[in-house]
């Protein structure tokens, strides 16, 4: 009998707001090859994801996204002229009722979110306590939700510092890191004129509270200059910082034409996870964490298991 360790497996789930919905799809497509992660670092969006499934509830959250309409995603919209357009108290009170109170410390699977502190632009793991404050603070994106207050400290999106938590997973002990980018083809689709009944005519829709000044036919909204500023920090700082510290399997959602509102585009982007994950199928089978063509499916090659509290 081989004694042999399994390789202790982290998924890094990067930000991207609606976008995020594609890491349900990946998550679905590396469990069907028998690829359980032991470790899940998230930012923003994936932070949110990455937790739920970490509480063993994604069943739950890809049959409420699967039903999103416009309508409801609007219910969930609790606009303000404060720290950002929305409050977010309504979406955590729902994800509340459904997630409870759980903590960290509790989760089926090991688990961190990324923040950064404003005051000082410095990154924050969040690896302890109450599961929905950590979400809370990793999706307060600039000008869309208000930071966080955690001490003396206001903590906003995590994407600000580490778009893709690759290194944060590799803390985390994981052998090998998997990492899910919902960037990689995103620059400039924000600042393009909608397309009649495209998928983005939600996020244009909500732009127009806050109006572009340009004087042609069509000129992008205030919301959308905002998006595609922040859409180019994270890009450089994603590729900055995988460059220093690659991950050892790359997915690429190829999601660029979704506006991060897009809430209600579930099924697009669930699939488009699905088939990032069948293109780095090879590099998968190639690392071992896939069996190959051939190979007895449904075993998998770590599973993970509650650690301990602190």
């Amino acid at each position: 009998m081989s004694d042999r360790r399994m390789p202790r497996i982290g998924l890094a789930l990067g930000g991207g707001a609606a976008r995020g919905w594609a890491h349900i799809g990946v998550i679905r497509a590396l469990e069907d090859a028998g690829i359980r992660p032991d470790v899940v670092a998230g930012t923003s969006i994936g932070a949110l994801v990455g937790g739920v499934y970490a509480a063993g509830r994604l069943d739950w959250l890809e049959e409420w996204v699967g039903a999103l309409a416009r309508r409801e995603v609007f219910s969930l919209l609790d606009f303000s002229l404060g720290g950002g357009m929305i409050r977010g108290e309504k979406l955590m009170a729902f994800l509340g009722a459904q997630l409870g109170n759980c903590r960290i410390e509790d989760l089926e699977r090991e688990y961190a979110a990324t923040a950064t502190v404003l005051q000082t632009g410095a990154e924050v793991w969040l690896r302890s306590g109450p599961l929905l404050d950590a979400v809370r603070a990793s999706i307060a994106l600039p000008a869309l939700l208000p930071p966080v207050a955690r001490g003396e400290q206001l903590l906003a999106d995590g994407g600000l510092v580490n778009p893709v938590p690759i290194s944060v997973a590799r803390a985390m002990e994981a052998d090998v890191v998997i990492s899910v980018d919902l960037a990689s083809d995103i620059l400039g689709r924000t600042l393009q004129p909608p397309e009649p009944r495209s998928g983005s005519d939600f996020m244009q829709w909500l732009g127009h509270l806050l109006p572009g000044s340009g004087t042609g036919a069509w000129s992008p909204s205030m919301l959308s200059v905002v998006t595609a500023s922040i859409d180019i920090m994270q890009v450089r700082i994603t590729r900055s910082r995988m460059a220093g510290d690659p991950p050892d399997i790359a997915i690429a959602p190829r999601i660029g034409h979704m506006g991060i509102m897009d809430f209600h585009l579930a099924a697009d982007a669930i699939q488009a996870g699905r088939d990032a994950v069948a293109l780095a199928m090879p590099a998968l089978r190639a690392s071992g964490l896939a069996a190959q063509p051939d190979h007895q499916p449904g075993v998998a090659l770590s599973t993970a298991t509650p650690h301990p509290q602190a």
